[in-house]
């Protein structure tokens, strides 16, 4: 029971963390950044070949909430912190409120297009990625702030604990092959190496306090709750371990393919409508881990009604050594069957869905006319015949699959050429966590180097205590100098 309670604990912990996951929507169908690969594998892809710098090649964190900002809380409005809580947070926010953050470090990303073929461009590389998602837990949360003995007859769900966290390195293999002027198409293969996975999303039940009848009230609880975990049990006994390092050696073996394998599968295309119109679609993460090695599973299911014990929170959590609370919770280990598993079980990846309208303009004047292309445009199957157009407008979709229904974003954007250094791209994107969200990403080439830097929801930047959301992403890259096919 006392290790059920610790992990539910963790989740529950990292539910009041407040992070929003970000969807990269700067860098989607960016094709001066090599990157743009990976959340389209059908784009069309600019460079002869590629190779991103190790660990530098792309670093993204975005962190933002839902329902509030620290500022809402931490200013100096004359108002009761405890009161903000109350209004603000506990009563404020909804359970279908939801809390995301991912993190990706790139380790290593090549592309290169086919000697033999060059409408065939073949990419492979690894990433870290971190992954973590809940809801707010609105009825623990109002049960633990106001406590149950004002609540009489109030019903406190326990489907509202839903949450996940993974830890895990993904290699890739892609392939993109231009079908004629008008079609590229892609896919790219995954392996998936988990290191850590906890997840608990399949939670019913509730907990109430009533008028007793031997006594002056009975609490009863029914649950049928469940923890999935998978890695932590191997990382927690090598903590235990007097070898030196060997923690840091478990998290690397479980990354190098020695941890829970899976497999997933990305597709994209690109299609030119006109010279001007572009039409982009992918689907990403169509798959799943089996997690069957250091697992541990904690269930909790059945129901008890315990009598003659008011148990009054928050001050039952205060002094837990009370012997109200100990008893109660002896009673509950008693009537409700705890148990702990290694059963294997297997997670889906959150699949992601973009698309995007894109209508070029401004044509550049051919070399030898003042202008600075080295393209030749005119030719039907040009693969820079994008590169011709100095601007482009357009709009994006974004939707990603979780535990309770899709989260959707529409971004507008434009973009602009300066020269053929520079490329800059003006995202505003509207989804449930914030209708002003205003980005802005810039590609440099320098030579044989390409930098990328790309930052959102720049308005928020001039006071961050208030701000909900701010990411940013970076990379550095190896490209051709003269990018001659």
């Amino acid at each position: 029971m006392k290790n059920f309670l610790v992990v539910v604990s963790i989740l529950f912990s990292l539910g009041c963390i407040k992070l929003y996951g970000q969807h990269k929507q700067i860098m989607y169908d960016f094709k001066e950044v090599p990157q743009s690969n990976l959340l389209n594998p059908g784009i069309e892809n600019m460079y002869k070949w590629y190779t991103g710098f190790p660990v530098l090649s792309g670093l993204s964190l975005g962190v933002g909430s839902s329902g509030i900002a620290a500022g809402d809380i931490f200013a100096d409005d004359g108002i009761d912190i405890t009161e903000k809580i109350r209004n603000q947070v506990i009563n404020g926010m909804k359970a279908k409120d939801e809390f995301s953050f991912t993190n990706q470090i790139e380790v290593f990303n090549i592309g290169f297009r086919g000697k033999n073929n060059s409408k065939n461009y073949y990419s492979f590389g690894a990433y870290n990625e971190f992954d973590f998602i809940t809801y707010w837990p609105k009825d623990l949360a109002i049960l633990g702030f106001e406590g149950n003995a004002g609540n009489i007859g109030r019903r406190f769900s326990l489907k509202h604990v839903k949450a996940r966290a993974e830890l895990l390195n993904v290699y890739h293999f892609g392939i993109n092959k231009k079908l004629n002027h008008k079609l590229t198409v892609g896919a790219r293969g995954k392996v998936y190496s988990s290191i850590i996975d906890v997840n608990s999303s399949h939670n019913k039940g509730y907990f109430i306090t009533n008028p007793g009848q031997n006594n002056i009230l009975e609490n009863t609880l029914v649950a049928d709750m469940q923890v999935r975990t998978s890695g932590i049990k191997e990382i927690e006994d090598s903590l235990d371990d007097s070898i030196e390092n060997n923690t840091q050696s478990v998290l690397i073996n479980r990354g190098l393919l020695g941890g829970n394998l899976g497999l997933g599968l990305d597709l994209g295309f690109t299609y030119h409508i006109d010279e001007q119109t572009v039409i982009t679609a992918s689907v990403l993460d169509l798959g799943f881990i089996y997690h069957n090695n250091a697992v541990q599973n904690y269930t909790l299911k059945g129901s008890a009604t315990v009598e003659g014990i008011e148990v009054i929170l928050p001050d039952a959590l205060i002094n837990p050594n009370e012997d109200f609370w100990q008893d109660l919770v002896d009673d509950i280990e008693e009537l409700i069957p705890f148990d702990d598993n290694n059963k294997s079980y297997i997670t889906f990846r959150p699949t992601k869905l973009y698309g995007s309208y894109r209508y070029n303009f401004e044509k550049r004047k051919p070399k030898g006319d003042g202008g600075d292309c080295n393209c030749n445009y005119m030719k039907p199957h040009s693969l820079r015949i994008n590169d011709v157009y100095l601007n482009a407008i357009g709009g994006q979709v974004y939707v990603i699959n979780r535990p309770r229904g899709p989260q959707v974003s529409l971004t507008g954007f434009y973009q602009r050429k300066l020269g053929n250094f520079l490329t800059a791209k003006a995202t505003y994107t509207v989804n449930k966590f914030s209708f002003s969200n205003v980005g802005l990403g810039i590609s440099m080439k320098a030579g044989y180097l390409n930098m990328y830097l790309m930052a959102d929801n720049l308005l928020a930047y001039q006071n961050l205590a208030n701000s909900q959301y701010a990411s940013f992403q970076f990379g550095l890259n190896i490209l051709p100098w003269n990018n001659k096919r």
